[in-house]
């Protein structure tokens, strides 16, 4: 498993994209309708009060759990006391450089103060609460978890299903894809280990990558390691043209196409269906085709033979193929175009950047931005713990159980599975950390003591 190279080596060449002058599975969770529309009306409807928001702060939040996460260990110190929060309020207020001294004041606070949510930014070399005691040459960030943001917005051009903040069944399809190829990129390709994925409450995803190798990443290389990921460069400019991929293909590229592969007729095909209509498919797959015998052939059968679903013009552009024409590179291209995972690379570029923090509440939603692990199942939106049902669970709980009692509010609800699981994440995290510091103090030990003997 290779580490991480060094940018100046050119080891890590990202996947090659080039543009192209155009002449003139696994994810196999069946949704019904009624499905679809579940998951919408959740996603677009509560508004928590902030009586709701404080009573979950104070009862169910798992603050010792989260801090013992950033800090790497259960007896405070700078990976915890130097970091950033950042609140933001009901008011639209945002406010930056809070710090905490321990777990207990980092409750205490988030429950005084109430925020619609706190977002985790870097460990600086200085306490980002004495910033304005110093210079700000000498506020630098020097730690933080790399950061990887999946927004079903940015598939909006491919999916028909739903659009901006409506998500369904179908169209997470797109998520959990994007979820496979990412994770297995950062596993193998980079040799990262201490990986948790965290739902945003809404239409995305967010993976935070915890290994000390990763959280110590300059700039220079947090960009590299997306740069490498981000194979569409939407951002960069390339959403507009038509795209190819150099042969043979990168092997991050070939990979990935075949975790695409099985998911490809299904939610494309099958039930996006975005080239049904015929003027978008002339001009998302006839067009984009170079040989131009091939491209007016499918133009002429598209428009001769309205209302073809997908499905079927795939298949015509198989018979209808001139000799010359390389169907088989050009379909592989389509499908990397229109299912590869698409990435929010700002998030993932700065250390400094602040990111929502696991088991918030979105404050649009009501739902509990819950931790889970992709290779132990596939994440379902509708299966995360809302406000609301968290509210009525203790209710029931209390109810079934009178008298009894347990050590955290949480265990009464559908958000204990969830902590168990972040719990277990943690302590490998802090397991590894712990071995580190004492091969480190290890190694001082073995080094003076050879500088003692030698004098």
């Amino acid at each position: 498993m290779p580490g991480l190279p060094e940018i100046s080596s050119g080891a890590m060449s990202s996947p090659a994209v080039s543009s192209v002058q155009s002449s003139p599975n696994k994810n196999t969770k069946e949704s019904s309708p009624m499905e679809a529309n579940l998951i919408k009306a959740e996603s677009s409807s509560y508004t928590p009060s902030e009586y709701d928001m404080r009573n979950y702060y104070e009862r169910l939040l798992p603050f010792k759990p989260v801090f013992e996460w950033l800090n790497h260990s259960p007896i405070p110190q700078t990976d915890f006391t130097m970091r950033e929060f950042a609140f933001e309020f009901k008011s639209g207020a945002y406010q930056r450089y809070n710090s905490f001294v321990s777990a207990k004041e980092f409750k205490d606070t988030v429950v005084r103060v109430t925020p619609t949510r706190f977002e985790i930014g870097a460990v600086y070399s200085i306490n980002p609460s004495k910033r304005k005691t110093v210079s700000k040459n000498m506020m630098k960030p020097i730690e933080k978890e790399f950061v990887v943001d999946i927004d079903l917005t940015d598939y909006d051009d491919i999916r028909t299903c739903c659009s901006k903040t409506g998500i369904c069944h179908k169209c997470w399809k797109f998520i959990n894809v994007a979820i496979e190829i990412v994770d297995t990129a950062l596993r193998d390709d980079f040799g990262f280990e201490h990986m948790i994925w965290v739902f945003s409450g809404r239409r995305g995803a967010h993976c935070w990558v915890s290994d000390q190798r990763a959280r110590s990443m300059n700039d220079t290389l947090r960009k590299a390691v997306i740069d490498y990921l981000d194979v569409l460069n939407l951002k960069g400019g390339h959403k507009n043209r038509n795209l190819t991929f150099r042969r043979p293909l990168h092997p991050h590229i070939e990979r990935s196409t075949g975790i695409l592969l099985k998911s490809f007729k299904e939610v494309i095909l099958e039930e996006q269906d975005p080239w049904r209509d015929d003027k978008r498919a002339i001009e998302d797959l006839a067009k984009k085709i170079s040989d131009a015998a091939t491209r007016e052939s499918l133009a002429k059968l598209w428009t001769e033979k309205p209302g073809r679903s997908s499905l079927e013009k795939w298949k015509d552009i198989d018979t209808q193929a001139k000799k010359g024409f390389a169907v088989r590179d050009w379909k592989t291209d389509i499908v990397i175009l229109s299912m590869y995972p698409r990435l929010d690379i700002e998030v993932s570029k700065l250390m400094g950047h602040l990111l929502k923090s696991p088991f918030c509440i979105h404050p649009k939603t009501g739902n509990v931005c819950v931790p889970f692990d992709p290779r132990v199942k596939e994440f379902w939106p509708d299966e995360s713990p809302n406000l609301r049902s968290l509210q009525s669970e203790i209710e029931e709980w209390d109810t079934d159980h009178p008298g009894k009692s347990v050590k955290h509010e949480w265990e009464k609800t559908s958000l204990n599975e969830y902590i168990k699981m972040f719990n277990n994440f943690k302590k490998k995290l802090n397991e590894e950390e712990l071995q580190s510091r004492k091969r480190n103090r290890d190694q001082l030990v073995d080094q003076d003591d050879k500088s003692q003997l030698e004098f």
